[in-house]
């Protein structure tokens, strides 16, 4: 009997584990639900500057791919969730990066989206702190839905909205270059 229980755990703590993935200090789920739309982790990575990790940044789709474009461009559910595992991520740094992020995504042309990206970097005012989790997700018919720790911060509609703000991390000038790969599946 005592032999029974031992296996019975050790297969749930398999099953546990593998409902997860690790990365960069962060433990991202492997699926995802926002509403009635079910998402499966495309690839994770981290955000490093100055060889430090600053978050761990996970993608998810209905469907994996490889193609940074066509994820962008599509106008169908998907999520990037953002774990926090630096102390030294402020409003102020997060922010900054956004809006720098925001100007490499459209080649500089942010003008017919600055009320959006405005309403955006909004979500970040508030206080940041290590292990503060961040779900930027996009709902087709309802628009970019954003998270702070579960907690709804607003919806921004607009599918050019969308496209620039996957864009951050997925366009040819990416946050990281690495980041990008790894949510691509490529690492």
């Amino acid at each position: 009997m005592k032999k029974l229980l031992v296996l019975f755990v050790a297969v749930l703590g398999l099953n546990l584990t593998s409902a997860q993935t690790e990365i960069g200090g962060a433990t991202l789920p492997n699926t995802v639900e926002y509403g009635s739309e079910k998402l499966t982790l495309n690839g994770a990575g981290v955000r490093e500057k100055f060889w430090m990790d600053m978050y761990a940044g996970g993608l998810y789709l209905k469907n994996k791919s490889n193609k940074a474009s066509e994820i962008m461009n599509k106008d169908e559910a998907m999520a990037i969730k953002l774990h926090i595992v630096s102390k030294m991520i402020t409003s102020k740094r997060m922010i900054d990066a956004v809006t720098e992020g925001f100007e490499n995504s459209t080649g500089g042309n942010t003008a017919p989206i600055s009320s959006e990206i405005k309403k955006f970097i909004s979500f970040f005012e508030d206080e940041i702190n290590k292990e503060d989790v961040f779900d930027i997700v996009y709902l087709p018919g309802k628009g970019s839905v954003i998270y702070k720790n579960g907690n709804e911060s607003g919806v921004i509609k607009g599918m050019e909205f969308k496209k620039a703000l996957f864009g951050i991390w997925l366009s040819n000038n990416p946050a990281d270059e690495d980041l990008k790969e790894g949510m691509l599946g490529k690492q």
